[in-house]
């Protein structure tokens, strides 16, 4: 059913008209695979800071998540790197595991075109052993967190004296999440005349006294305004505290967004929002702090993938993701600090994409809102619940499916090997085949929804990488605490 015309689909398909690649120093090799990734032409982040970043400066660069970033700064490092020079080169601290696992497979992306080149993650939440062994195979760029690389460093199996680049990405998070001491551990103990990029979404005083102490004379990029009006189409509405959780039903099936991020202020309503999602037949899951690491990750991985619908988060949970082409952000609860409300919405219309931001608000919430309005400089735009009207028949749920496979990297498994025993001796189409997300002991793969138990049952009775391969079907009830 088609929409109608209040209630535009948000489109995806907004032309970049950013410079080309063509015209940074970049090898001829580099280029072409940037093309084949489909970078045609540079974001506006990418336009301003990669000149600078390639002829050498130190750079502070101010940019909201999904603004092209992370590609930036790899071409830097990619740019300095020497592969035939031993030791770490580059090193990119992160807030979170997710972000850090996220920043390095862009990196292997955007590095397609060298050969043997080795991005090490080092984060906490997996076992230090097999990480020290990778460390003796040595690396040329090393992707973690704060503290786990700290870790390393005292225990003398992390060495920077070859270090060219380091990058702090999303460094207020890190500020936020209490690192200042972890990042000035780390930054001292490389070398002085190392290159610095610094990126943040905000400015705080912190910021500055990293810049002073790290950065020699640095060069500054503040690019604000990435996600326009046009971009995030707002709405609120009215609800009282009884029905407040009833309402995001209302607004799934309203819009139907394929992912969507609801917003809770506590634990405890995030677990009572996928309990009542779940009754009403719609595939969601919970991000709060007391998952452990295996679940929080199994439940990003089916996130991502399109294997779920809904991800119910607090914001302390959400921190550090960077989630492409999401299309709606619905705030169950209003957040008291106007920033986090706009660092919320703005997790959809990333880059060239537009989105939804809904939001529910109680009398009690409205000042809360008008904070919001303040900060934002425009009056909210309220709707009525009575708007609502679902569309069309068919339930809301997700197109794909994960498999896992009890095996990763260290199997030595690649993407390629599952894709290729999925559209190889299985019979696949590589269209039913999602994104390939291997970790370090188990690889998740999404799978067109309608072809789940068969791939489970081909992959078992065949073989991935010469080796037979456990297989199951991963459900959202596996990731639940």
């Amino acid at each position: 059913m088609n929409q109608p015309p209040e209630d535009p689909k948000p489109s995806t398909d907004v032309a970049r008209s950013g410079p080309p690649f063509s015209q940074l120093p970049l090898s001829s090799a580099a280029l072409a695979n940037l093309t084949r990734l489909g970078y045609h032409a540079m974001t506006p982040i990418q336009a301003a800071s990669l000149p600078l970043a390639l002829a050498g400066h130190d750079l502070i660069a101010q940019a909201k998540t999904g603004s092209g970033k992370t590609a930036a700064f790899a071409l830097t490092l990619l740019f300095n790197l020497k592969l035939d020079r031993s030791g770490v080169q580059a090193l990119v601290l992160c807030p979170t595991r997710e972000l850090a696992d996220q920043v390095a497979t862009e990196i292997r992306r955007v590095a397609r075109a060298e050969e043997n080149l080795k991005v090490l993650t080092l984060c906490g939440g997996s076992p230090i052993r097999p990480q020290i062994a990778s460390l003796e195979h040595g690396a040329h760029i090393v992707v973690g967190t704060p503290g786990r690389v700290m870790d390393h460093l005292q225990r003398d199996t992390l060495r920077l004296d070859a270090l060219h680049t380091l990058v702090l990405d999303e460094a207020d998070r890190m500020l936020d999440m209490g690192f200042y001491g972890d990042i000035v551990t780390v930054a001292s103990q490389c070398p002085v005349d190392r290159q610095t990029l610094l990126f943040s979404a905000t400015y705080p005083e912190g910021i500055a006294r990293l810049a002073r102490q790290f950065l020699r004379d640095p060069k500054e990029v503040k690019l604000l305004d990435q996600h326009a009006a046009t971009k995030i189409r707002q709405r609120f509405y009215e609800v009282d505290e009884i029905s407040r959780l009833q309402a995001v039903p209302r607004l799934l099936l309203h819009f139907r967004p394929v992912r969507t991020i609801a917003f809770c202020n506590t634990k405890q309503q995030c677990r009572d929002l996928v309990e009542l999602l779940e009754s009403e037949g719609i595939v969601a899951l919970a991000l709060h702090g007391d998952l452990d690491q295996r679940d929080r990750d199994q439940v990003l991985v089916q996130f991502v993938n399109k294997s779920c619908s809904v991800l119910v988060a607090t914001d302390v949970a959400a921190r550090g993701l960077d989630i492409e082409r999401l299309e709606a952000v619905v705030n169950v609860d209003i957040t008291r600090d106007p920033e986090v409300h706009v660092h919320r919405i703005g997790r959809t219309g990333r880059v060239d994409e537009d989105g939804w931001a809904l939001s529910l608000a109680s009398p009690r919430d409205m000042g809360n809102v008008e904070r919001i309005e303040e900060m934002q400089g425009t009056k909210a735009e309220w709707h009525t619940l009575t708007e609502l009207v679902p569309r069309g028949r068919e339930p809301l749920v997700p197109p794909m499916v994960t498999l896992q496979i009890l095996g990763g990297r260290k199997e030595k498994i690649r993407a390629g090997d599952v894709l290729g025993a999925l559209t190889g001796e299985a019979g696949f189409d590589a269209k039913q085949i999602g994104k390939i997300t291997v970790n370090e002991s188990a690889t998740y793969v999404a799978v067109d929804r309608r072809i789940g138990a068969q791939a489970v049952q081909k992959l078992s009775a065949g073989k991935v990488k010469g080796k037979t391969v456990r297989v199951r079907l991963l459900r959202p009830s596996d990731s639940r605490s």
